[in-house]
Parts: structure tokens; sequence; C-alpha cells
């Protein structure tokens, strides 16, 4: 005689079988996996990375990415945003200057191919392709920077000139290590003629 499946043994393993409890901690894990994926797919390719190699990295399925992030601005955003607080955090500290923004802001350009992108969105403001939160994201790290800018520095010019230097530092760094990539982005600031402090990340 064939034996009955208890309910328990019937339940389907999924989230919507298991304790709403259970599955809002399932919830925020995916999402938490999500953005840990993108990040690293996002560094390595840059925002054009396919959203499947995102759900592939998390372990999970495109569907459950989708109920995280409906579209591709919503994990760029969520991924980008920590990188872009981190810089105006540090912007805002009471002993904060020029240098040492550009610090942590050179950390993250050495780190990521997808921050370097939205660096170039201020320079193209305006045109054609650019996706708004890449904008909105390329602006607020500008007003991180030009807060602390005195008369007289060389980023201090025309408006605009702040996020063209910043590109094309941007632009020079390339290399197969972060360290390759750091000793070719404090060259290219110093041929600007820019002081930059420590290259590391902000530490809360």
């Amino acid at each position: 005689m064939t034996q009955r499946p208890t309910p328990d043994q019937r339940r389907p393993a999924n989230d919507e079988g298991r304790p709403a409890n259970d599955g809002r901690r399932a919830a925020a894990r995916n999402r938490a996996a999500l953005i840990a994926a993108a990040r690293e797919i996002y560094a390595e390719s840059g925002l054009n990375a396919p959203l499947s190699a995102i759900a592939r990295r998390a372990g999970v399925g495109q569907g459950v990415l989708y109920r995280h992030f409906p579209d591709r601005a919503a994990v760029a955003t969520a991924v980008l945003d920590e990188n872009v607080r981190q810089i105006e955090q540090v912007a805002a500290e009471p002993a904060a200057d020029i240098a040492r923004v550009l610090g942590v802001l050179t950390w993250h350009q050495t780190q990521s191919a997808a921050f370097i992108s939205i660096l170039h969105a201020e320079g193209a403001s305006g045109a054609s392709g650019v996706p708004a939160y890449a904008t909105a994201l390329s602006e607020r790290v500008e007003r991180a920077l030009r807060g602390h800018l005195a008369p007289g520095h060389p980023l201090a010019g025309e408006r605009g000139d702040l996020m063209v230097a910043v590109a094309m530092v941007s632009g020079a760094v390339t290399g197969p290590t972060r360290e390759h990539r750091e000793h070719r982005a404090l060259a290219a600031w110093r041929l600007l003629g820019v002081e930059v402090g420590p290259v590391r990340p902000f530490e809360e």
C-alpha cells in the first residue's frame, strides 16, 4: 500500500508555501544576493551586462530578479547608489577636503566599470541614450565634489570642467589589476595638476 504524503511533504519548495516570516527572509536574502551579484557583474562588464547573468550568479531565476527590480535602471540604481552615497558621506565629514573626496571617488573608479559609466553621463547630459538614473547619480557626484572646490583649484574652472576632468581620468582607468588601474588614475590626476588623497573606500 502506498503511503500518502503528509501535508508537510506536499508543501511546495518555494517561498509561496512557507510561513510569511520565512518568505520575507527568503525575499531579503534573494535581494541581497542579487545586489551582490550585480555589483560583481557590473564591475567586470559595465552597465550593459545582461540581467540574466546577474540572476544566474545570484543563483535565482530571472522571475525572482524582476520581482525585486522591475527593470535595468532599478538594478543599476540599487548597486551604484551605494558608491555615490559613500562619496557624499565623505564629502559631508567636517574635516573633508577635495583631495580626500577624490581619493574615495578614485577608489570606486578603479573598482567598477559601471561606476565609470555614470561618471560620463554628466558630460553627455541631454544627449540621447543617456539613462536618467545615470545622469542623476553623476550629478550627485558632481555636487559632492563641487562643495569642496576652493577658488583657483584646477577643477574650479567653467561649469562643466569638473566632470569633464573626472571623465578624462575615468578613461585612463584601464588595466588587468586594481593596482594598475589605480596607478593610471593617479597619473591622470597628476597630469591635470590635481592632488588626490589616499585611494581607499569610505569607512563609516
